[in-house]
C-alpha cells in the first residue's frame, strides 16, 4: 500500500529493454524525470505511455500514485510550488515549477478537489481530517507570524478562541495550543475566574492582570484566552434560623448594592437572599445561629449594634418571645439564660456594677411594713458593688447593671443541726441552731476545719460515714458511759460533756484528743479517743520481775477498772482529763508495786501464792480489817483491800487477774519444762519408730526431688550471676562516664573561676588606675585653677596699679594746667601757629611732617600742621 492508501501501480514486464526505456502511467500516477544535461526535474503525470531517453533518469522506481484529498480532509505539504493569484504554476526559465523552500501549505478537499501530483521538492506529510470544534468547544490558537483572519489581523504570538460549534481549518501561520470546554455553571453556583493579563470580560468589563471576579449566570461558560480558572463557589443555603458572617477583603459593592469598606464585617441573612455565593472580595467567617428567646428567658448582649453603629462597651436587655441573629462584634454575656423562678425559700444574691436607681418591689426586698420608704416608693439608688438580695416567691429578670452571684435557699434546722455563719463586714462568726435560716447579703457560709486525726475519730467514734460538710455544726454522740471534754479557745474554758449527750462544737470549738497507750506490753499513744470510757472495764499489761533468788519471771495481768464519779454532774468529770494517758501511768504505778513485792518473795513461795503476793501488791494490805478480826478475837489473817484509788483522776482499781507466769530465764523454763519432756519423748518415741518406714520413703523422694530442685537452682543463679556482672560491667562504665564527666566539668569550672578570677583582677586593676588617673587629673586642674586665680590677681594689681599712675598723671597735668592759666594757654596755641604758617610761607610749602621711623608720630600736634587757616595742609 502506498502513502494516500491506494495499491502501487507497476509497468507491465514484457521485456527487459521495454522495463527500462518505456513506462507507461496509468491514470492519477505520475514519475518524476530528471534531464542529466539541464539537471532539471520534471513531472510526468499519466495515463500516458513515457519513453525514456538516453540522457534523462527515472527518480522512481515505481509510479506514484496522485494524492488524492477525501472530503473534511487536508493534508500539509512541505517546501510547496509556487503558484500565481489565479493558482497557476510559477515555471522558472529553465521550465521547472518553483518551490518555496521552508514553507509549509495546508492543502483541503475543497481547494484541492482532484487528485494532483507533488512536484520536485515537494514533501507530503499524512492526510488528516479536519478537527470539528463541537458546541461548548473552543480551539487555543496562537499566531506563529503575523496572520489576517477576514479583518482581524493578529500579530506573532498572539493568541484567541476558535469557537464551536464549526470546522476548523488549519493555517501554517496558526498553531492549536489547545482545546478547551465550556464550564457548566449549576444554580446555586459561580464561576471564580482570574486574568491572566487586561483583558475585556464576557460583560465587555476591562479587567486587569491578576483580577478576579465571579460568572454568576447559569449555563455553559467559555474562558477566553486571558482568563484562567481557579473553580467553582458553592452557595451557602440560608434558612431563617442560620445567617451567614462574611468579611470585606477591601473595599467594594457586593452583589445586593451595599458598599463595604475594607475588613467591614456583616450578616446576610434569608431575607436578603435564600442563598449566597461569596464574592471575590469577600471572606465566610462562619455560620451565625438564630437566637430565640421564650418568654421565661433573656440575655444580655454586649457591644450592641444600634441602627447599624455599634455602641462599644454597653450592654442591652433582650428578653420575652423574640429572634434574632447576632451582628458581628455583638457577644452574649453569659449566653441565653432562663428567668430566675424562686420560690418562698429562694432568694438571689445580687451585686451592682454601675450606679442605678433600683425599682424593684419593696415585698421582693424584703423591706418592714413599718418603714417609712415604703410610702412614697420610688426605688433605691444602688452604687457599684453594692449587694442585696431579691426574695422569692416571684420570677425576677435583672438588669444590664446587675450582676447575680448566687442563689441560695433557706437552710432547714431541726434541733440537732445547725450552721456556721461568717459576716463579711465585721468578720464575726456565729453558730445558728434549730431553725430555718436565710443568709443575709452580707453573710456567707463559714467552713470549720478539723484536724485529719480528729475527722478520723468522728467517723470512727460518732459512726459519721459519709464526708462531713465544713459549714454544717459539728455533732458528736456521747454514748452512755463515756465523757467528752470540749474546750474553747477564744474563752480559754472547757466543758465537760457525760453521756447520753449530743455535744454541738462552736466556732472557737475543738474536742479534747486523749492519747492513751495500748497494746500488750502497754506502748504509748497507741489509742487516740474522744470520748473516753467511765467504766467498768479492764486492761491487760505484760511485766518482767525477778525473785530474791533470781528467777526472772514474764507476768501477764489483767486489771478492771473504773472512774468513781457523780456521772450527773459535768463539772464533778472534769478531774477525768486531768491525767491524759492514765492508762499508761497506772499501769506503771501498779508494775512498779509488783515489782517490789515479787523482789522480796523467792521463786518457790510466788509461784505458790502469785495471786495473793500480787493483790496485795497491788491493793495494799487491809489494816482495818485486820484489827477489827483481833478485835473481834479471831484469826488475823493478811488480806488486800477492795480497791485501788487515783485520786488525781478518781481512777478506781477493783481487781487483779493473773492471766499467766512464764519464767523468762531458760534454765528456769527447762527445769519446769523437764518432767513435761520426759513424757512427751515416751510417747514420741513410739510414734517415730512407727512413722520412720514412711519417712525414710518421703526422704528418697525428697531427695530426688531435691537434687533436680538443686540442678535447677544452679542454672538459674548462674544465669543471675551472668546477669549481676553485666549490670556491673554497664554501673562500673556508666560510673567512669560519670567520674570522667564530672572531672571535665569540674576542670572546665575552675578554668572558668581562673578566667572570671583573672576578668575581676583586671577589672579591679583599671578602676584602680582609672581612680589614680582620675586623682592626677583633679590634681592638675587644681593647679591649673590656682594658677589661673594667681594670674588673674596679677593683672587684677597691674591694672589697679596702671589705673592708679593715670589718675595721678592726670591730677599732675590738671595742676600744671591750673598753674600755667588759661590766658597763658590761648597765648602759647596762637604763637605756635602763626609762627609755622610763616615759615612755610617762606618754605614755599603749605605743611611737613618729619619723623626718624623709631619714635611714635604725634597724631594730634601732626594735625596742627596740616591744618592751615583756610587751606587744607598737603603731605
Amino acid at each position: 500500500m502506498s502513502s494516500d492508501g491506494l495499491p502501487p501501480v507497476r509497468a507491465p514486464r514484457s521485456s527487459k529493454k521495454s522495463r527500462e526505456e518505456v513506462i507507461r502511467l496509468a491514470p492519477l500516477t505520475y514519475i518524476h524525470v530528471l534531464d542529466n544535461n539541464t539537471h532539471c526535474r520534471r513531472v510526468v503525470v499519466g495515463p500516458a505511455t513515457f519513453t525514456k531517453q538516453e540522457h534523462e533518469k527515472i527518480l522512481f522506481r515505481e509510479p506514484k500514485r496522485m494524492i488524492v484529498l477525501p472530503p473534511q480532509h487536508y493534508i500539509e505539504i512541505d517546501s510547496p510550488a509556487l503558484r500565481d493569484d489565479k493558482g497557476e504554476l510559477v515555471i522558472d526559465e529553465y521550465d521547472q515549477v518553483k518551490v518555496r523552500f521552508g514553507d509549509r501549505e495546508i492543502r483541503t478537499a475543497e481547494k484541492f478537489p482532484t487528485p494532483f501530483p507533488l512536484y520536485p521538492g515537494e514533501e507530503a506529510g499524512a492526510i488528516k481530517p479536519l478537527t470539528v470544534v463541537a458546541a461548548d468547544q473552543a480551539l487555543v490558537l496562537q499566531a506563529l507570524r503575523p496572520y489576517t483572519e477576514g479583518e482581524t489581523h493578529y500579530q506573532a504570538g498572539e493568541e484567541w478562541l476558535f469557537k464551536g460549534p464549526a470546522t476548523y481549518i488549519p493555517a501554517v501561520e496558526v498553531e492549536v495550543k489547545d482545546t478547551i470546554e465550556a464550564q457548566i455553571i449549576q444554580p446555586s453556583q459561580a464561576l471564580k475566574l482570574r486574568a491572566r493579563r487586561e483583558c475585556v470580560d464576557a460583560q465587555g468589563q476591562k479587567r486587569r492582570s491578576g483580577e478576579e471576579w465571579l460568572i454568576r449566570a447559569a449555563g455553559a461558560y467559555l474562558p477566553s484566552v486571558h482568563e484562567e480558572i481557579i473553580g467553582f463557589e458553592h452557595a451557602k443555603v440560608l434558612s431563617h434560623d442560620v445567617a451567614l458572617h462574611l468579611r470585606a477583603l477591601k473595599t467594594f459593592t457586593d452583589i445586593y448594592g451595599q458598599r463595604h469598606k475594607a475588613g467591614e464585617e456583616w450578616l446576610v441573612t434569608s431575607e436578603i437572599s435564600p442563598s449566597h455565593i461569596c464574592d471575590v472580595f469577600e471572606v465566610e467567617v462562619g455560620l451565625v445561629p438564630l437566637q430565640t428567646l421564650t418568654d421565661r428567658q433573656f440575655c444580655v448582649v454586649e457591644d450592641p449594634v444600634v441602627k447599624g453603629e455599634q455602641k462599644l462597651g454597653s450592654c442591652i436587655l433582650r428578653s420575652g418571645v423574640c429572634s434574632f441573629f447576632l451582628q458581628p462584634g455583638e457577644r452574649l454575656r453569659n449566653g441565653i439564660e432562663n428567668v430566675h423562678i424562686l420560690q418562698d425559700h429562694d432568694a438571689l444574691l445580687l451585686r451592682s456594677t454601675e450606679a442605678f436607681l433600683d425599682t424593684t418591689h419593696p415585698d421582693l426586698l424584703r423591706i418592714p411594713e413599718k418603714d417609712e420608704s415604703r410610702k412614697d416608693w420610688k426605688g433605691i439608688e444602688r452604687i457599684p458593688g453594692d449587694l442585696w438580695m431579691v426574695y422569692g416567691p416571684c420570677d425576677y429578670t435583672p438588669g444590664v447593671q446587675v450582676e447575680v452571684v448566687e442563689k441560695r435557699q433557706s437552710i432547714p434546722l431541726n434541733d440537732t443541726e445547725g450552721i456556721y455563719v461568717r459576716d463579711t463586714q465585721t468578720g464575726k462568726i456565729r453558730s445558728v441552731v434549730g431553725h430555718t435560716y436565710m443568709l443575709a447579703p452580707r453573710e456567707v457560709l463559714w467552713e470549720k476545719q478539723l484536724s485529719k486525726e480528729v475527722e478520723l475519730l468522728l467517723q470512727k467514734q460518732g459512726g459519721a460515714g459519709a464526708k462531713r460538710d465544713p459549714s454544717r455544726v459539728v455533732t458528736f454522740n456521747v454514748k452512755a458511759g463515756h465523757v467528752v471534754q470540749v474546750y474553747n479557745y477564744q474563752s480559754k474554758r472547757s466543758r465537760v460533756l457525760v453521756g447520753p449527750a449530743l455535744v454541738m462544737l462552736g466556732p472557737e470549738e475543738q474536742f479534747t484528743v486523749m492519747r492513751l497507750s495500748g497494746g500488750t506490753p502497754k506502748i504509748p499513744n497507741k489509742v487516740s479517743v474522744i470520748a473516753l470510757r467511765l467504766g467498768p472495764k479492764f486492761m491487760t499489761d505484760e511485766i518482767a520481775v525477778e525473785t530474791s533468788d533470781h528467777a526472772r519471771l514474764k507476768l501477764k495481768l489483767s486489771y478492771n477498772w473504773h472512774f468513781d464519779i457523780d456521772r450527773s454532774d459535768p463539772e464533778a468529770a472534769q478531774c477525768v482529763f486531768t491525767v491524759r494517758d492514765f492508762v499508761g501511768d497506772a499501769c506503771k504505778a501498779m508494775a512498779s508495786r509488783i515489782r517490789g513485792a515479787v523482789a522480796s518473795s523467792t521463786f518457790d513461795n510466788f509461784h505458790k501464792h502469785s495471786a495473793t503476793l500480787i493483790r496485795l501488791a497491788v491493793m495494799g494490805r487491809d489494816t482495818k480489817a485486820e484489827e477489827a478480826a483481833r478485835a473481834a478475837g479471831q484469826d488475823v489473817a493478811v488480806k488486800p483491800k477492795e480497791r485501788l484509788l487515783f485520786p488525781q483522776n478518781k481512777l478506781v482499781i477493783t481487781n487483779v487477774d493473773v492471766q499467766s507466769v512464764e519464767p523468762v530465764d531458760a534454765q528456769t523454763r527447762e527445769s519446769l519444762q523437764k518432767s513435761v519432756t520426759l513424757a512427751i519423748e515416751i510417747t514420741t518415741k513410739s510414734q517415730e519408730a512407727e512413722s520412720q518406714h514412711q519417712a525414710d520413703e518421703e526422704e528418697e523422694i525428697a531427695k530426688g526431688a531435691l537434687t533436680t530442685q538443686r540442678l535447677k537452682n544452679k542454672a538459674d543463679a548462674e544465669a543471675f550471676r551472668k546477669e549481676l556482672i553485666r549490670r556491673e560491667t554497664e554501673s562500673m562504665a556508666i560510673q567512669q562516664r560519670g567520674e570522667a564527666g564530672s572531672l571535665a566539668r569540674g576542670v572546665a569550672k575552675a578554668e572558668e573561676v581562673m578566667n572570671q578570677c583573672a576578668v575581676a583582677i583586671a577589672q579591679a586593676e583599671a578602676d584602680a588606675m582609672k581612680i589614680a588617673t582620675s586623682v592626677e587629673l583633679e590634681i592638675m586642674q587644681a593647679q591649673q585653677e590656682a594658677d589661673i586665680k594667681a594670674i588673674e590677681k596679677e593683672n587684677q594689681l597691674e591694672l589697679e596699679r596702671k589705673h592708679t599712675l593715670s589718675e595721678i598723671e592726670a591730677s599732675k597735668f590738671k595742676r600744671i594746667v591750673e598753674s600755667i592759666g588759661a590766658e597763658t594757654l590761648e597765648a602759647i596755641a596762637r604763637a605756635g601757629p602763626e609762627m609755622q604758617a610763616k615759615l612755610l610761607e617762606g618754605l614755599g610749602l603749605q605743611g611737613y611732617m618729619v619723623t626718624d621711623g623709631s619714635s611714635p608720630i604725634n597724631l594730634f600736634k601732626t594735625a596742627e600742621g596740616l591744618v592751615s587757616t583756610g587751606n587744607p595742609g598737603a603731605m
